[in-house]
């Protein structure tokens, strides 16, 4: 939740690879007041269920841009052995090489305060896409 001092974030994963959302996935939250300043990690959480991290840490004030990590290497590793395990048959990287090409998605934007920042994150094997949502 914002005030009128800070500013609030939130996000969603869903694994555009399978049209659900994406379970389990690691998220650490920072934030810098200023674009000179050092980054502050704030800490983190991870998704549940349906996609989301719901108790991210608040922001503190002055806080000018936020930077969300997503680590999304492992969740792909226990996707890959999970579709294994359902298709023996089917080989679980087709012919790419390693599993998953960006094994982390780091996502920074700038915010004001008082505003609540929704920041969804679509994501495959081999690309991404992040929006600032409501």
């Amino acid at each position: 939740m914002s005030t009128s001092t800070t500013a609030s974030v939130s996000t969603h994963i869903l694994d555009t690879s399978v049209g659900r959302p994406a379970e389990g996935v690691a998220v650490q939250l920072a934030a810098r007041s200023g674009r000179t300043a050092h980054w502050q990690a704030l800490g983190g959480s991870a998704t549940d269920a349906d996609g989301r991290c719901k108790d991210l840490p608040a922001l503190p004030e002055g806080t000018t841009h936020v930077r969300l990590d997503f680590a999304v290497e492992a969740y792909f590793e226990k996707s890959a052995n999970q579709k294994a395990d359902a298709q023996q048959d089917a080989p679980a990287n087709r012919d790419s090489g390693a599993g998953v090409f960006f094994p982390e998605v780091a996502i920074t934007f700038a915010v004001v305060p008082g505003e609540h920042y929704h920041v969804p994150l679509l994501l495959n094997p081999f690309g991404y896409s992040v929006y600032r949502g409501s």
